[in-house]
C-alpha cells in the first residue's frame, strides 16, 4: 500500500511554510562568501540576542543533562508577575509559533473554520487546514484588516479568529479601540487568538488584558524572537483565562520549552536596556529607510514592527538580484503579494548597504 494512502487527507493538502532563506543556502547557491551576506528577511533583531540572556545561557550549560522544567515554573512566576496575572493562566511554547498551533490543536477539527486576513501570518491557515478545518481569509483591502468584513465571515462553526498587530507581513496596525470593538462584537463561542509578536516595536501597544478581565475568549501570544533577540532558542507564551489555558496545555508536548530557552528568557526580562535600545534602533532604522524610499518614490509601508514593505516591479527578479548582491529580503508571492518585497530594518550600515543595491536596481 501507498503511504499517501494511509496518511490523514489534511496532510496530503498540507501547504509548507516558506521560510526566509538562511545565509547559508544563499552563499552555497550564488558562490558568494557567508560572512558578507546580509539578512533581512526574517524580522530577526540586528543587535543578536540580547547580553543578560546570554549570560544566563552560559552559566547552564552544565545542565544539559537533565530534563527542562516541563510547567516552566520560575518562567512562569516571573511572566505572572510583569503581567500581572496567575501562573495557571499562561501557556507556554516553542516560540509563540508553537502557540498558535496549540490553539488550533486545542479547537478546531473537521467541520470547524477559523477566520484570518488574508495577508496576515501563513501559520494561521496552516495550523487550520492540518486540523482538517476551514481556513477563511478575509481580503485585506489597502493590506489593513476590514474588522467588519472579518465579523460577517464569523458563523456557528467559527471557533477561532486570528489576528496579528502589527499584522505581519504588512506591517499595518490597528489601534485598542479598533480591537477591542471587534472583539466585544464577536460571538461567545469564539476564541480571539491576539499575536502580539511585534507589538514591543510600539510606544502604545494595545494591551488585551482588559479583555480577559472582562471574561471574554481571547489569548494574547508573546515572543521573546524578535525584540529580546533569542529566535535561535524559541520561547514564547500565550496568556488567556485560566480555564482555556488549562484546555490548551493538555495538548502541550512535555519539555516543548527547552532549558536554555527558559533561563533566558527570564533573564531578557530583567534586561530593560537591551529592550529600549531595541525598539530606538529600529525606530532610527524605520526613518532612514523611509527617508530614501521617499526619494525614490517607490510605495511602501511602514506603520509597525521591526520591518517596512516597498513594491516594486518584478518583485521577484529584484529579490534574486538583491541575493547575488549578498542581501537576503522577503519575497511576499505566497502571501498573494507577488509585487511586494519585506524588508528587516537593520543597523544603520545595513540599511545603507540594502538601500544602495536596491537603489541601483531602479
Amino acid at each position: 500500500m501507498k503511504i499517501e494512502n494511509i496518511v490523514r487527507k489534511s496532510v496530503l493538502s498540507q501547504p509548507v511554510y516558506q521560510a526566509g532563506k538562511p545565509i547559508e543556502y544563499v552563499a552555497r547557491e550564488f558562490g558568494l562568501d557567508p560572512d558578507g551576506i546580509l539578512k533581512m528577511a526574517s524580522n530577526e533583531n540586528p543587535l543578536g540576542p540580547c547580553p543578560k540572556a546570554i549570560e544566563a545561557v552560559s552559566r547552564s550549560l552544565d545542565n544539559l543533562n537533565y530534563y527542562p522544567d516541563g510547567g516552566c515554573y520560575e518562567l512562569g512566576r516571573k511572566i505572572s508577575k510583569v503581567m500581572g496575572l496567575n501562573p495557571s493562566q499562561l501557556v507556554f511554547g516553542n516560540g509563540s509559533n508553537e502557540v498558535i498551533e496549540l490553539v488550533a490543536h486545542a479547537l478546531l477539527g473537521e467541520g470547524d473554520n477559523a477566520v484570518m486576513g488574508a495577508q496576515s501570518f501563513i501559520v494561521y491557515k496552516l495550523s487550520t487546514l492540518l486540523m482538517g478545518a476551514e481556513a477563511r481569509e478575509v481580503p485585506m483591502p489597502s493590506l489593513r484588516y476590514d474588522l467588519s468584513q472579518m465579523l460577517d465571515a464569523v458563523d456557528e462553526k467559527t471557533k477561532i479568529v486570528f489576528l496579528a498587530n502589527p499584522n505581519n507581513p504588512t506591517g499595518t496596525v490597528l489601534s485598542q479601540n479598533e480591537v477591542f470593538e471587534f472583539v466585544r462584537a464577536l460571538p461567545e463561542h469564539v476564541v480571539f487568538c491576539y499575536d502580539e509578536a511585534y507589538g514591543d516595536f510600539q510606544d502604545n501597544p494595545v494591551d488585551i488584558r482588559g479583555l480577559i478581565a472582562e471574561g471574554r475568549n481571547v489569548i494574547g501570544l508573546k515572543t521573546f524572537s524578535k525584540i529580546y533577540g533569542l529566535a535561535g532558542l524559541r520561547a514564547g507564551y500565550g496568556y488567556c483565562s485560566e480555564e482555556l489555558a488549562s484546555y490548551i496545555n493538555r495538548v502541550r508536548e512535555p519539555f516543548n520549552m527547552n532549558s536554555l530557552a527558559q533561563v533566558a528568557a527570564m533573564a531578557a526580562l530583567d534586561d530593560v536596556e537591551f529592550y529600549e535600545k531595541s525598539k530606538k534602533l529600529n525606530k532610527q532604522g524605520r526613518e532612514q529607510i523611509e527617508k530614501k524610499f521617499k526619494e525614490l518614490g517607490v510605495e511602501y509601508i511602514s506603520e509597525g514592527g521591526n520591518f517596512i514593505m516597498v513594491k516594486v516591479n518584478d518583485a521577484l527578479k529584484k529579490f534574486d538580484a538583491l541575493q547575488r548582491a549578498g542581501v537576503i529580503v522577503r519575497p511576499n508571492v505566497g502571501y498573494g503579494l507577488p509585487d511586494w518585497l519585506r524588508i528587516t530594518i537593520g543597523l544603520p550600515e545595513q540599511n545603507e548597504r540594502f538601500l544602495s543595491e536596491f537603489s541601483k536596481l531602479l
